[in-house]
């Protein structure tokens, strides 16, 4: 889900807008917005512009009665979603999807759950799931907080995986960061005991605020020993945005925490 924000021209001009918004009057934003104004919450994320192509629609329109899970539908039980009892993992932010498909495919004997905002990357995961005839994976098509709180068992997932979300590199936006205490104790919310929190990013600055918010969390150990970063594991794949900036010498972080009572 790597996609710097920082440097979008519509980002920036929605922020000139919010910020006009701001400075005007109560009886001239009433003027503008009859209805009442709803205190927004904050989000991690932005929805990326643009309709999905005519194959991306074909691809979602027909794999999504299998592999498709609904918001609306409210609360899962991972034994009657998969057909068996198995180890569960979840992972939020996939992008275009293919290393959580190679992860699903290398692992037949669990099961996965992709979480993702972006249509066209669904898409492209559940087409890639498809020709790979995986039966072990599964997707939301949906914001993550409100699918961790509506829809996901609680005390029941192996792991939980967020591999280099949206840095927010700017100081006035680090707000935005997905990892936050709140989300790490939500995270903890869906974990079974001993469950893992496996995170990654190569912005430095995240990574250093990944360890500052966790290792301050008391139902977490830290895999790699207190204050460390841990290696790429072999089951985590290199993306295809990793091996480039591993040719350009940019650093990659990953963090791994243990679920403790």
């Amino acid at each position: 889900m790597q996609d710097p924000m920082t440097d979008n021209p519509m980002l920036e001009n929605q922020e000139l807008e919010s910020q006009e918004q701001e400075n005007q009057t109560p009886e001239a934003q009433a003027q503008e917005n009859p209805e009442p104004i709803k205190k927004r919450t904050i989000r991690s994320f932005v929805v990326r512009g643009g309709r999905m192509t005519e194959g991306q629609q074909k691809n979602y329109d027909a794999n999504w009665a299998f592999y498709g899970l609904e918001l609306a539908n409210g609360r899962i039980d991972y034994q009657t979603t998969f057909g068996r009892q198995s180890d569960v993992v979840i992972e939020v932010g996939f992008g275009m999807g293919a290393s959580l498909v190679e992860m699903a495919k290398k692992a037949p004997e669990k099961d996965f759950i992709g979480i993702e905002v972006h249509p066209p990357g669904v898409a492209k995961l559940m087409m890639l799931a498809q020709e790979e005839g995986l039966k072990n994976l599964r997707v939301y098509c949906d914001d993550a907080i409100e699918v961790m709180a509506s829809c996901l068992p609680e005390q029941a997932a192996s792991a939980f995986q967020l591999f280099f979300p949206d840095p927010w590199h700017k100081k006035k936006h680090n707000k935005r960061r997905i990892v936050q205490p709140l989300f790490a104790q939500q995270v903890a919310n869906v974990l079974k005991e001993d469950g893992y929190f496996h995170m990654a990013t190569d912005w430095e600055p995240y990574a250093e605020h990944m360890l500052e918010v966790m290792e301050a969390q008391e139902n977490y150990s830290n895999a790699a020993g207190k204050g460390n970063y841990h290696p790429r594991p072999e089951w985590r794949p290199l993306t295809k945005f990793e091996q480039r900036g591993e040719r350009l010498g940019h650093g990659v972080w990953d963090l791994i925490y243990k679920k403790s009572l």
